[in-house]
This record gives C-alpha cells, structure tokens and sequence, in this order.
C-alpha cells in the first residue's frame, strides 16, 4: 500500500479528537495513512422467456435486468501511536446497503397483459458512505482489540465485498492468538442488517422480507439494526488443517453455531487439492419464526400459521476442489434441514452455498450439487464451465421458515471467461442459462427461464 499526503476531513476530525499521552501529532499522522481500496464495473443482462398460458395468450410477469453496477471502496489506515491505528472505509455505490449503485439500461417502457416488460433507463449518480470508522488497539501482545463502526467478520455476514453488500456494526471485536489457536470476543449494539442482506435474492427472499422494509408485513420486526449481536469464536490453524467454531446470538430472534474444516494439500509440484466440511444450526426463539413467517406471506400469499411456524435450520456441505496443471475442478454437495435452511445473513456469506443464480440458503430440506471443470488456456486467461442443481422436497404451507421455496427445482449451466490483465486488474465475462420450476402435487410449471450474461471489470490497490 501507498502512503498518502492528505486524509479525508472525516478521517482527520476522528484521529484529532483521540488523545493519549504519547499520541502522534496530527500532522504526523496525516503523512502516515495508507490507502488500499477496489474499482468494479458490471454489466448485467438478464432475458426470461415469455410465459404462455393455454390458449396462448402471454401471461409472464417475469422481470429483464439490462443494468449497469458500480462500486468503489477506499480504506484509510491511519497509525495513532505504537498501539492504535484508525480504520475507515468509504463506499461510492449503495448508502442503503453498502453494494453496487445500480443504474437500469432499460431502452423500453412497455406494459402488456398488466405487466411492464422493462423500465426505461437513465443515468445517475452514486451515493457516498462511510461504512467503518474504528480504533484498533494491540498494546496487548498477541492481541487486537477493535472499537467503533466496522464490518462484520463472521460467517453469517460479508465484513467486505467488492462485489456486493456489506454487513456493518458499531461495537468492540477482541481477537487473541497464543500459538496455533486464536479466540475472539465481540459485542454490537447497532447493525445495517435490516438494511444489507441478500438471503435469497434470485427468490426474493431479502431485509424487506425480515423485516427491514415498509407495509405491516415487513414491519413484523424479525431483523432490527438496533438489537444486540453477540459472537464468539476460537480457531485452530494446524499443519494440515485449520479448525473453527462460532457463536452467533442475535437479540430476542436466535441463536446459532458453525463448525468447520478446511485443508489444502500439495500433493504434486504442479497438484493441489482442497477440503472443507461445514455445519450450520440456527435456531429461532419462537416469536422471531412466527414474526418471520408472517412477513414471509408477502411473497408467498399463504396464511400463516404461529403453531407451526419452523424454528430449527440446518446446513451441511462438503466441497472438494483442485488445481492439477492447468486443470481445475470443484465438487460440492449442500444438504438444508428438512425444517429449514435459513443458516447465513447474506448469500454471500460462508454459512451458505452459492453459484451464480441459486443459493440454499433459506430453502428447506433442499440437495444442492455443484460441479465446476476449467482450464487455463493462457498463464493469465482461464475458461470454467459451471453447473449447479438444486430440489427441494414439497414441505406442508404451515412449515415455511421465510418464504414457499419447498418443493422447487432449479438448474443453472454457465461458462466464465477470466482474464486477468495484471496483478490488480482483472475481468470476466459470463454467459449461461437459469430455471426455476415448482415441483409440488404433480406441478412442474417454470416461474423463471433466463438467459443470463454478465461483463466485470474489478481493480484493487
């Protein structure tokens, strides 16, 4: 990382108005920050294939992406003394969520059979945010201690992306390692996660649904930025494999643990092969699943029932990938509970499967298999087709933990073109097809069949 002469104002206010005896003076820490950060431009183009019903006429209320996304992260590290550095971030894209600024490309605006196929575009201009804003402390050998408004760093959320939403709370982080184990501590009074989730959002399962967003449903109060999380962790990193455990506990809505096991394996000069076996339990306190299954009628247009509402989720995986040469490959099998699968705050958290257009989280008693193969056709250009399957089992109305994703099956086939043009600057191009079928009493109708492309451009420094 660079240093830099000049620090943001917001920055500067915040150093200046920390004083300890021997504290630098402001304007040595002025010459003393560095700045790392990332650049991402995509391109989304997302066509569904009409819906027609038995007589012909065209009845789809499928929606086409043609958008343009943008996203621009800057971190400040600024050295207060030999102890304490201040930590900031700044986003230029979503104040809302802290992800891409989404600008429609939409050259129509056309409405038929009551719906409109695409919303004409326009051009805009993206918000700015600052997102952390916090002291770390490491007077104690071995140890940090991180205080103020920072990203999120556990398994159920995303404490950096730049690719998407962020996860942010205000609270105090203490992480210690004696040897090959580190333990660490963490208490948040405030969180953006009424506002920055994506749980499941091919299916339109996200904050609105928990509780985030306006109507009575939403307000049920499932997820409220205000309510205390709680986390714990201790982690192992041993020769062949590293170890870890966490403790998640979210005020008056649930509790929840992770284990899991990663290895990677030279077994070759040019031979690679990586493991990991992951478990999730999330548990519902009672009020939190009936308030969440009520939101969840937004979508589904059920009627809920609190008797049943489900209150244990589950997640297993075991993923296998490898690089042999110029070869890759990865396996994955994901296993959901049969009473529910809601295990992570984000899809793109640890704690759930994601490819491209489907996630497990959120649906329950759900097989997700997913394969990779790709080949390096030049040192810096790499080709990998992608296939994923995911079925869900028909579950009864009433056990629905966020939204009626029992009995489904969706598909997805998808090459990715990576070129990587320097060591910070590198872009793809995505191109493949999505299905979403119901599968329950004999049903099998296609509520999405897409074509979907994408071009990412991302640099980082």
């Amino acid at each position: 990382m660079r240093k830099i002469s000049k620090i943001s104002l917001v920055a500067a206010v915040a150093v200046a108005g920390f004083s300890t005896a021997n504290a630098q003076p402001l304007e040595e820490a002025i010459k003393n920050v560095d700045v790392s950060g990332s650049v991402v431009y995509r391109y989304d183009n997302f066509h569904n294939a009409e819906k027609t019903g038995s007589n012909g006429a065209v009845t789809s209320d499928r929606e086409n992406t043609d958008a343009n996304r943008y996203k621009i992260g800057l971190n400040l590290s600024s050295k207060v003394n030999d102890y304490v550095k201040f930590n900031s971030r700044f986003i230029v894209g979503s104040q809302a969520n802290g992800g891409f600024a989404s600008l429609n490309a939409g050259k129509e605006n056309t409405w038929r059979n009551g719906f409109q196929d695409n919303t004409a575009g326009a051009d805009g201009q993206a918000d700015v945010s600052l997102s952390n804003a916090y002291f770390g402390f490491t007077a104690i050998p071995n140890t940090v201690v991180n205080i103020g408004k920072q990203g999120l760093a556990t398994p159920y959320t995303v404490a950096t992306d730049i690719n998407g939403n962020e996860q942010t709370g205000t609270g105090i982080l203490a992480l210690t390692t004696v040897g090959p184990v580190t333990g660490g501590l963490g208490y948040f009074n405030n969180t953006n996660l009424n506002k920055s989730t994506e749980v499941n959002l091919t299916l339109g399962f996200d904050t609105t649904t928990l509780g985030g967003g306006t109507g009575a449903a939403a307000n049920a109060g499932v997820i409220n930025g205000g309510q205390d999380i709680y986390v714990a962790t201790i982690q192992g990193d041993l020769d062949f494999v590293k170890l870890e455990a966490w403790y998640l506990g979210h005020q008056e809505n649930f509790t929840s643990y992770t284990l899991a096991a990663t290895s990677n394996i030279d077994i070759a000069e040019n031979a690679k092969i990586g493991l990991e076996a992951r478990y999730v339990n999330l548990k519902f306190k009672q009020d939190a699943a009936n308030a969440l299954y009520t939101a969840s009628t937004g979508i589904t247009g059920s009627v809920p029932s609190t008797l049943d509402a489900e209150r244990d989720n589950d997640m297993f995986r075991l993923a296998v990938d490898g690089k042999f040469s110029i070869v890759n490959a990865r396996l994955a099998y994901t296993k959901t509970g049969k009473d529910g699968g809601l295990t992570a705050l984000d899809q793109d958290a640890k704690n759930t499967s994601l490819g491209w257009a489907i996630t497990s989280n959120g649906i329950a008693d759900a097989d997700y298999y997913q394969a990779a193969v790709g080949v390096d056709i030049l040192d810096n250009l790499n080709f990998t087709l992608n296939y994923g399957s995911l079925k869900a089992k028909e579950i009864e109305a009433t056990k629905t933990v966020a939204t009626d994703m029992g009995g489904i099956k969706l598909e997805e086939v998808y090459g990715q073109l990576t070129y990587k043009m320097s060591k910070n600057l590198s872009t793809y191009l995505r191109y493949g097809t999505f299905t979403a079928k119901e599968n329950q009493a004999g049903n099998s109708d296609k509520f999405e069949d897409q074509t979907r492309g994408r071009l990412q451009v991302a640099y980082t420094f």
